[in-house]
C-alpha cells in the first residue's frame, strides 16, 4: 500500500466516527417524531374486521382504506355522551385538515348489535358525516373483533327489558396509510393533538 500507514489509519477512524455520527443522527431524527397518542406501531391489531358488516352488507376490511389514515372507534347509538364526543371530535380533525380531510376515514363497530340495527347505525353515523363507516356483526362476531381490539365492553342496568348502558373502551385506533395500526388515542385526547398526530401519519412518519 503507498502512503503513510499511520494517516491512512487515522482517515479510516475519521471516516468510522463521521458513518457512526450519521447513524446514531438518523435515528435520533426517527425517534424525535413524538406523537401525542400513545404510540402502538407494531401491534397486531385490526385484523378481524371482515367479520363485520356495513348497513349494505358489506364487509369490514382496514385493506379497504388502505392510502388514508384510518381510525376505528367502538361504542353504540344509545351512549350518552362519550361516543357521540368522540365523533364529534373525529369530524373536527376532518374538517380541519381542509382538503386533506378525504384522507381521514372513520369506522364505528358498535358493541350493542342487539339495539343496534343496521338502518339505525346509519342513520345514527349520517348525523356526524356521511363518510363515516358503521359495522356491526353477532355477537360471537363481535366477541373475536374487541377481542382482537384489546376493546373490553359490558353491559349494565336492566339487561332484560333492554334499558341498560354499555361500558366500553372509550379511546381511538388510528392506522397510517399502509394499514398498520399505529396510534391509540384516550377519549382525553383534544381535537388539536389528535389533528397533529394524523397530519404526521399522513405525512408517512
Amino acid at each position: 500500500m503507498n502512503g503513510n500507514p499511520y494517516l491512512s489509519r487515522r482517515r479510516f477512524i475519521h471516516l468510522t466516527a463521521v458513518l457512526g455520527s450519521a447513524v446514531v443522527l438518523g435515528a435520533c431524527q426517527r425517534d424525535a417524531v413524538q406523537f401525542n397518542s400513545v404510540d402502538v406501531t407494531g401491534a397486531d391489531y385490526g385484523t378481524s374486521l371482515k367479520l363485520l358488516r356495513d348497513p349494505s352488507g358489506k364487509a369490514g376490511d382496514v385493506a379497504d382504506f388502505k392510502g388514508k389514515v384510518l381510525a376505528v372507534f367502538f361504542g353504540f347509538t344509545q351512549c350518552p355522551d362519550v361516543c357521540p364526543t368522540a365523533l364529534a371530535k373525529l369530524k373536527d380533525v376532518k374538517s380541519r385538515l381542509g382538503k386533506e380531510g378525504e384522507n381521514l376515514a372513520v369506522v364505528f363497530v358498535t358493541v350493542d348489535p342487539e339495539r343496534d340495527s343496521p338502518a339505525l347505525l346509519a342513520q345514527y353515523i349520517a348525523a356526524f358525516d356521511s363518510t363515516f363507516v358503521p359495522l356491526h356483526g353477532d355477537s360471537t362476531a363481535l366477541q373475536t373483533v374487541t377481542k382482537d381490539f384489546k376493546v373490553f365492553f359490558e353491559k349494565a342496568g336492566d339487561i332484560p327489558s333492554g334499558r341498560y348502558t354499555v361500558n366500553h373502551t372509550t379511546g381511538i385506533y388510528f392506522f397510517d396509510p399502509a394499514g398498520r395500526v399505529r396510534l391509540f388515542a384516550r377519549h382525553e385526547e383534544t381535537a388539536e393533538r389528535i389533528l397533529a398526530d394524523v397530519r404526521l401519519l399522513l405525512q408517512g412518519r
